[in-house]
């Protein structure tokens, strides 16, 4: 199933972090998502409106190079735009948390796995 045909976002998350599967796509998105919500308050704070403007731009930003330069894939952003976005604040907070393991054990193949 592609994610633009899933009926919920539970159906759509395994999809979503199936297309991050690499661990340095991940970080960047970690990386992108926490400075773009820095940006908000900072902004607010600085009295700098186009930080309102940066968000954005870093957060897709990095994320986007986590998908051509290293996954070597197509974002979900351009397919699911609001479920790519729920997934990766998702993805971003278990992160954090350190709670993403488990899922990504279960998203795992033995052709994903690493030889012992």
């Amino acid at each position: 199933m592609t994610p633009a045909k899933c009926s919920s976002f539970e159906e759509f998350w395994p999809l979503y972090l199936g297309a991050h599967r690499n661990a340095g796509n991940r970080w960047l998105h970690f990386v992108g998502t926490v400075l773009a919500v820095l940006c908000l308050p900072a902004a607010i704070v600085l009295l700098e409106p186009w930080l309102l403007a940066a968000a954005p731009v870093i957060g897709y930003g990095l994320a986007w190079v986590g998908h051509f330069l290293v996954e070597g894939n197509r974002p979900e952003t351009f397919g699911s735009p609001a479920w790519s976005m729920r997934g990766n604040f998702r993805m971003t907070w278990r992160m954090l948390i350190g709670r993403l393991g488990p899922e990504l054990k279960r998203l795992e193949t033995p052709s994903d796995s690493v030889p012992s």
